[in-house]
């Protein structure tokens, strides 16, 4: 399986996971990969891929969840569809927490997939909150460089003032 397909599929395993306790989960996935594996070639290393990244989302779906909910003005992860708050949900763990997949990658992935899955205006919707987040990585990506920058520029901006001090105080 490609990329593009092991995503689609793990969207599909946090869709169903939408519907089943959390205790039926474990029995729910080999059911889908059982399907799955029916259906085309499923070779272990993707049903390993697959479900690791699926646990891996499990496992960050609180701080997934606070963040759509404080960047997804009027539209609270408990009002929007299954289908778009799960695309959301892979998507936004791909761009803060795997470092393999490139930002740009994850949200045109996840716009596909909405595309593929979701109702008319869900590309848009999608497009739109993973916007947000991206601008908000980029912003806490710079916060550091720029109070560096900040601080060295007030350094520099202090530097006259002591040259003076100690010019005043040897002259005395």
């Amino acid at each position: 399986m490609n990329r593009s397909e092991l995503r689609e599929n793990i969207f599909k395993l946090l869709f169903v996971g939408e519907f089943n306790r959390k205790e039926e989960m474990p029995e729910q996935l080999s059911l889908y990969f059982d399907t799955l594996e029916g259906e085309q070639e499923l070779s272990g290393k993707d049903q390993k891929y697959m479900q690791e990244k699926y646990q891996h989302i499990c496992d960050h779906l609180e701080s997934i969840d606070e963040l759509l909910n404080r960047l997804s003005s009027g539209w609270k992860t408990s009002r929007m569809s299954k289908v778009d708050l799960n695309i959301l949900r892979l998507a936004v763990y791909e761009m803060k927490y795997d470092a393999d997949i490139p930002v740009g990658v994850a949200i045109n992935e996840a716009v596909e997939i909405a595309k593929r899955f979701g109702g008319e205006e869900s590309a848009s919707f999608i497009n739109g909150i993973l916007g947000k987040v991206a601008d908000e990585m980029e912003e806490k990506e710079a916060a550091p460089e720029k109070k560096a920058e900040e601080s060295k520029e007030a350094e520099e901006a202090a530097k006259p003032e002591e040259q003076e001090s100690a010019e005043t105080a040897a002259g005395e």
